[in-house]
């Protein structure tokens, strides 16, 4: 309950304030980044794994570990945007 001497707030200080869209787009894409990082460890974790019970052959065992540095060096671009972005 607000006294009656207290002072009433200014229209400054009742009004929400909406978040930047770039820093939307910014945090949406680090979401994002932090997804395929997590998915890309726990999947290529496992496909060694599963390479080694199964006796995969060793050009396949290669081709899950240039999958996976593709989605590293997609992940570090992307941080890397999302780094200058922040800058600019």
């Amino acid at each position: 309950m607000r006294s009656v001497n207290a002072p009433r707030p200014t229209t400054t200080e009742t009004m929400v304030q909406r978040p930047d869209p770039q820093d939307l787009k910014r945090a949406s894409q680090a979401r994002l980044v932090g997804i395929v990082l997590a998915v890309t460890i726990t999947s290529w974790m496992g496909a060694q794994w599963l390479g080694g019970q199964l006796g995969l052959d060793t050009r396949y065992v290669f081709l899950l570990d240039f999958a996976a540095i593709a989605a590293f060096l997609w992940a570090m671009v992307v941080t890397y945007q999302i780094w200058r972005g922040r800058r600019g």
